[in-house]
């Protein structure tokens, strides 16, 4: 008996969030705000007490780097949109999207939107995955079905928690 795709995304969820949790573990505040380059976006306190994240809406080229800060507000983002539009509502506006304040927070927030998005999965049939009902509001994925959908949140979250990664490396060995 083969498994489900449903069980196979989730599988590759949680092989992701193990490696996100060795990431989380090390992670703190100087870490996660430290700008590795001079054309770094980051996240930034905004004087009303919320944490906003720099953005373009046409990216840069080439692109800036990135703190751990801005990568795990760029996660809430990505998953907040998602989970939004497939499960939800609808989204928030990207800028109400805002970073906890620090690394405990944001690790937190994130294994709130990972539950939340396992949980929203686990139920979904064959049928329900090939299906772009859920996807019809997302702005970049509408003509997807969500099994594509849950793939590309998959494979985003590898590509985030590897930068971060690389990220705490580069801090650790950095030449002050």
């Amino acid at each position: 008996m083969t498994a489900a795709r449903v069980e196979l995304l989730t599988r590759q969820l949680d092989l992701t969030w193990s490696l996100f949790e060795h990431c989380l573990r090390s992670l703190d505040d100087p870490v996660c705000l430290w700008e590795p380059a001079r054309e770094c976006w980051t996240v930034r306190p905004d004087g009303r007490g919320s944490w906003v994240a720099d953005w373009e809406t046409t990216e840069p080229d080439p692109a800036p780097a990135t703190s751990i800060g801005w990568l795990t507000w760029h996660i809430g983002y990505w998953w907040t949109t998602t989970l939004a539009h497939c499960f939800g509502p609808g989204a928030p506006a990207r800028e109400e999207i805002i970073w906890p304040g620090g690394a405990g927070a944001a690790g937190e927030w994130l294994r709130g939107l990972k539950d939340e998005w396992r949980a929203a999965l686990l139920p979904l049939t064959d049928a329900a995955l090939d299906s772009t009902e859920r996807t019809a509001g997302l702005p970049w994925g509408a003509s997807l079905p969500l099994v594509d959908v849950a793939g590309w949140v998959n494979f985003e979250l590898a590509k985030n928690v590897a930068e971060i990664g690389l990220t705490q490396r580069l801090h650790a060995v950095r030449a002050d």
